[in-house]
Order: structure tokens, then C-alpha cells, then sequence
């Protein structure tokens, strides 16, 4: 990873925790000054402040932990002693259970609402993507047995509609997770629609954090484009070695090169190793060698020799599309976005449980932060699109009904309602133990998880 990479990768996933954390406690924040609780501290991080500044009425503390992954809002409360004598009513103790769900519930609503702007604000400016073309299915796979071919457009997948490849891919997982087959309606390149059959069996649950589309021949169309140079880095490898524009490479090493991709692959395994090329020349068949730069981004090396390809902006245009919606029409459907992901999230973890789906697919900081950092180096409307995923996966979380965190006290005042008085201390300081050590394993799991994935690439 560059210096500029890491630098970049720090700045993006600080701005995404901060961001997510202080709207969450906001959340709380405003619900307990909305029911006349006294609050006493909203802190984002934890551990020794770093900053801390008093304010309003109240003199309420605001600060900055030294430790950034979390945050809290510290409400006065006469169980742990931190409400004075004049300050009974204004207990959070003492409120109604309901006015105690309505506190808790906001954080995690906080979250949701974050996320159904950031879509809405992309519906509105416009997201683009590549249609969902199919590529040929790989030979004697259940694509190729379900009749799928090469530059078929996907348009459905179950009843879900989806205009671009990343839609059809959730909507693909999302089948893969039930290991049922699914019905795919695709445009046949003659125009006419038809309803085709996907086996999905094949996918294990060790498959679904890798492409696990591959398992059963699907893949997205590529382009094929041709190893034709059409613009030259000033200064580059391929500057120094003589290359030009409309420069046509035939071979590297001895290897025939028929294709870009074949191009790049030759070009990045010979990071600083001198490399025949055989190129074509205006009819001229020529021989050129090439040193590639010695490149390394996120721990891998690789060799570049900084060239561009010439590409038919036609077929590109009718690959790509933008979806965009009006700021009317886009609120239901940023809205109806948040509900599918959050479901789905919701299953993901369900099936964790019960064994369907591999732990493996638990991520921490570490994976975090590298995609928060990959997001925000491709431009704003990835990174964006990212925080409103993780925007998601934080209010998901928080309504787990883990004591240490909203959803086990949301489930700490059901049963207060249901057996009509608060559940004694000691059953919720045996539920604090038992949450903080599961809550602790899920984060040590997590941990093994990403640096497993920084080991094996």
C-alpha cells in the first residue's frame, strides 16, 4: 500500500466511524432531551478524552475518547448514582418504560434514516452502473444447463427487478444464501424476454464471501478489447521503451496476447524485469523491450508500465447506465432500500447462527477501514454508497438482542412490560457479563477474520 493509499485509508474510515458513531448517539442524544432526561455526557470514542468542552443548561460534557470505535450518551440515572436529589424527575430511571424503548430505539433509528438520505441523495444525483449482461457460461455449468448465454440481460431476478450488475449480483446472493434455484428473466440478444432456471446447489457456504457466482459459470459480460495502445503516460515505462499510440502489442515474452486483460496480466507478474514485446506498427511488425515500474498497493506487488487502451465508446455506452429517480420518487424507494438491506442483513446473521452461512463472512475494523479506503479512492459515489451500508450494518447490529448493546435493553423493558415490573439489577448485571463477553468473542472473531483476509490475499 502507497503512503498516499494508507493516508487515505485512515482519513476515509476515521470520517465513516465518526460520522456513523455521533449520528447514532445524536439519536439518543435528542429522544432522552425530547422525554426531559438530564444528560450528563455525549461522548464519541471511549477511554481518556482528548477533548472536552461543557455546555448548555445542563453543562452537559461533550467529548472526544482517545479509543474511536464507539461512543455513548451518559443519561443521569439514580441506579449508579449519578442523579442528584433535584434531578428525581429527570432520571432516565424514572421514566416511562415507554419513553425508555422510545430512547433506546432512537440510536439504531438514527442510523436508518442516515442511510435512506445517502440513498436518497444517489437515487437523486444519479448512481452509475454496468448492466447486468451475462457473459458465456462456463462449459458443463448449471448456467450453461439453464440455457444462459453470452450477452443475455438479466431484468429479473425471482420477483425482483434490477437494472444494474451490482443489483443482480445482491439479488443472486440473496437466492444463493436459500440454496434454492432461482428464476432469472433475461433479454436474449434477439430482443425477445424469456424466464431461465439457475441451480444454485453448488454454492457452499464457504463460497459467499468469494465470487461465489463462479460456482455456477455466471459472470458479468466484459468487453473485449483489444491490446491497442491509445494514450501513453508521459514519462512511463512505455514512454522510455518507445511505445506509441495505435502501438498494437501481439505478444509478450514469447506469449501470444490477444486481448487487454491478457495484456495487463503479462505486464504485472514482470515487476521490474526487462520484457520482449512484439508489437505491430502501422503494418510493421517490430520488436520493443520494456522494464515495468515495481508498483506495491495493499501488500501486493506488481508491475505497470502506464498505458491506456483504445476502446470502442459506443459498446461502452450501451454497457453502462445511470439510475436515477426524481426527489419525489427516489423517498419510497431510498426508503425501500434500507428495509431490503436491513432484512437481509438480518437473515445473513440468522443463517450465521444456524450454521448455513460460514463465520468466515464476519468482518472487523481492519476490512473496514481497507474498504472505506478502496471507496473513497474510486470517488464519492462508492464511498457514499458505503457508508450507507455500514450505516445499516450499525443500526442491525445495535438491535441485536445482546445486553451490552440497544437491543438488549429494548428486550431488559419487553419483559418489564410483560411481567409488570423492571427486571431486578442482579439478572441485568449477569446479562452486562454475559453480553460483554459474547459481544468481546464477536470482536476477537472478527479480528482473526480480517487478518486472515490481509494473509491470504
Amino acid at each position: 500500500m502507497s503512503f498516499y493509499s494508507f493516508l487515505t485509508t485512515i482519513a476515509a474510515f476515521a470520517l465513516a466511524i465518526g460520522l456513523l458513531v455521533t449520528i447514532h448517539e445524536l439519536g439518543h442524544y435528542w429522544a432522552a432531551r425530547w422525554c426531559d432526561v438530564k444528560i450528563l455526557r455525549f461522548s464519541i470514542g471511549f477511554g481518556r478524552p482528548l477533548w472536552l468542552k461543557k455546555a448548555g443548561v445542563d453543562q452537559t460534557e461533550w467529548v472526544i475518547g482517545v479509543l474511536p470505535l464507539g461512543g455513548y450518551v451518559k443519561m443521569a440515572d439514580e441506579r449508579d448514582g449519578s442523579a442528584d436529589s433535584a434531578d428525581t424527575t429527570r432520571a432516565f430511571n424514572n421514566k416511562t418504560v415507554w419513553q425508555r424503548i422510545f430512547i433506546v430505539l432512537a440510536g439504531p433509528a438514527a442510523n436508518f434514516m442516515l442511510a435512506a438520505f445517502l440513498y436518497w441523495a444517489l437515487f437523486v444525483s444519479g448512481m452509475p452502473g454496468t448492466k447486468p449482461y451475462l457473459a458465456a457460461p462456463a462449459a458443463n455449468s448449471p448456467a450453461a444447463a439453464g440455457g444462459f448465454a453470452e450477452f443475455d440481460l438479466v431484468t429479473k431476478v425471482g420477483d425482483k427487478s434490477v437494472r444494474t450488475w451490482s443489483e443482480a449480483r445482491l439479488a443472486l446472493l440473496e437466492a444463493a444464501v436459500k440454496r434454492a434455484d432461482v428464476t432469472i428473466e433475461v433479454e436474449e440478444s434477439t430482443g425477445h424476454r424469456q424466464q431461465k432456471r439457475l441451480n444454485l446447489d453448488s454454492i457452499g457456504k464457504d463460497d459467499l464471501d468469494k465470487d461465489f457466482l463462479a460456482k455456477v459459470g455466471v459472470s458479468a459480460y466484459r468487453m473485449k478489447v483489444l491490446p491497442v495502445l491509445d494514450e501513453i503516460v508521459p514519462g512511463s515505462a512505455a514512454s522510455r521503451a518507445g511505445l506509441r499510440p495505435g502501438d498494437h502489442v501481439l505478444a509478450v515474452q514469447g506469449k501470444l496476447t490477444d486481448r487487454w486483460e491478457t495484456l495487463v496480466t503479462q505486464i504485472s507478474t514482470r515487476p521490474g524485469q526487462l520484457t520482449e514485446l512484439v508489437v505491430m506498427r502501422a503494418g510493421v511488425q517490430m520488436n520493443l523491450t520494456v522494464t515495468p515500474e515495481s508498483i506495491t498497493e495493499n501488500a501486493k506487488t506488481f508491475g505497470r508500465i502506464g498505458v491506456k487502451p483504445r476502446v470502442d465508446r459506443s459498446i461502452v455506452e450501451k454497457l453502462g447506465t445511470v439510475v436515477r429517480y426524481g426527489p419525489v420518487d427516489a423517498i419510497p424507494r431510498a426508503l425501500m432500500k434500507v428495509w431490503d438491506m436491513s432484512i437481509f442483513s438480518l437473515k445473513m446473521m440468522g443463517r450465521m447462527l444456524t450454521g448455513d452461512v460460514s463465520w468466515k463472512n464476519l468482518s472487523g475494523p481492519i476490512t473496514i477501514a481497507d474498504y472505506a479506503g478502496q471507496s473513497a479512492q474510486l470517488g464519492w459515489i462508492p464511498y457514499v454508497t458505503f457508508l450507507a451500508l455500514i450505516s445499516i450494518s450499525l443500526g442491525v447490529l445495535n438491535l441485536l438482542p445482546i445486553p451490552v448493546l440497544d437491543g438488549g435493553q429494548l428486550m431488559y423493558y419487553i419483559a418489564e412490560i410483560l411481567k409488570g415490573s423492571p427486571v431486578s439489577e442482579k439478572v441485568m448485571e449477569i446479562g452486562q457479563q454475559v453480553g460483554l463477553t459474547l459481544l468481546l468473542g464477536l470482536t476477537a472473531f472478527a479480528f482473526y477474520n480480517d487478518i486472515h483476509r490481509l494473509v491470504t490475499g
